[in-house]
């Protein structure tokens, strides 16, 4: 499974109302036995976001949010993918394919990464849904 940063900002936001759902479910990921690749993409955003004053009620320091990415890092269970030789021309048939613009770009990217990985994303957006050949999955939802 490939984690979106939308998981990982609720599994932090307190005040978000998925917090508590989002939270359980990333620790039962990261405690199981199978693999949660958790790429730069998704950790980067989730930094970018916590740490940005119009972005939250209480921005976290950036130690606050680093701690968040180690803890997430630390099981043996956690790696981050990264692009391999086939990425491009992926990210390309699901950018011009679907048209992806805009916002619509880094879920092309994640997408790309998880299909070149064999993986399902994990994501509370269902932006996923349109690119028909990506396996996709909101955790919360159930």
């Amino acid at each position: 499974m490939l984690v979106d940063a939308n998981l990982l900002l609720y599994a932090v936001d307190e005040t978000s109302p998925y917090h508590a759902r989002s939270k359980a479910w990333l620790a039962a990921q990261l405690n199981g036995p199978r693999r949660v690749a958790l790429p730069w993409q998704s950790l980067g955003a989730f930094l970018r976001i916590v740490t940005h004053p119009r972005a939250s009620e209480r921005p976290l320091t950036a130690s606050e949010a680093w701690a968040h990415v180690e803890e997430w890092l630390a099981p043996s269970v956690s790696w981050s993918p990264t692009p391999g030789r086939r990425h491009a021309e992926i990210l390309r048939d699901l950018v011009v394919g679907h048209d992806a613009r805009g916002n619509l770009v880094p879920d092309a990217q994640l997408a790309a990464l998880a299909l070149e990985h064999g993986l399902t994303v994990c994501s509370a957006d269902s932006d996923f849904a349109r690119f028909g050949a990506v396996r996709w999955i909101n955790p919360l939802a159930s």
